[in-house]
């Protein structure tokens, strides 16, 4: 199954025919595999990498570091969820080191960022500090290049 996956996870567009020919499988054993890594809640979602900057839709991303104190019995968890939560939410880690939570947000502008950040996520309850990082520009993401445009990086060399 893990080759199933890795092949889903390159490109999510492969048909159940297609991926039963590159597993030699048959179709109706690659659509049950697929079927229970669904319902075991191991293949989660498909998604499609889009360059939105290009399509001409702005947005602002912040990457935000967050301390917290941990809860009696529970510690990190009931905080983190209620973070995920939020719609403006897109991701959420548990880390080591100098900070608890790795959130990375999106909103319309600068200042609906900052506004979220003041207004929702400082005021929980548990977290004892911020830290956010605003993104300026994307070259890679989920292992995809952004901008893969082909350079001739040899030297000119003239007479």
């Amino acid at each position: 199954m893990r080759e199933l996956l890795e092949l889903l996870e390159k490109n999510a567009r492969l048909s159940t025919s297609e991926l039963s020919a590159i597993l030699r499988r048959s179709e109706y054993e690659v659509d049950r595999d697929i079927q229970k890594l669904e319902r075991d809640k191991i293949l989660l979602s498909y998604n499609a990498l889009i360059n939105w900057e290009k399509f001409g839709d702005d947005s602002v991303t912040a990457v935000i570091e967050i301390n917290l104190t941990p809860q009696r019995e529970v510690g990190f968890d009931a905080i983190a969820e209620r973070i995920y939560r939020f719609d403006e939410v897109r991701t959420v880690y548990l880390m080591s080191g100098s900070f608890d939570l790795l959130v990375i947000i999106e909103g319309k502008s600068l200042k609906e960022v900052a506004d979220f950040v003041a207004t929702r996520l400082s005021t929980i309850e548990g977290v004892t500090q911020t830290r956010s990082h605003f993104l300026l520009k994307a070259y890679k993401k989920d292992g995809v290049i952004i901008e893969d445009e082909e350079h001739d990086h040899r030297l000119v060399i003239s007479p």
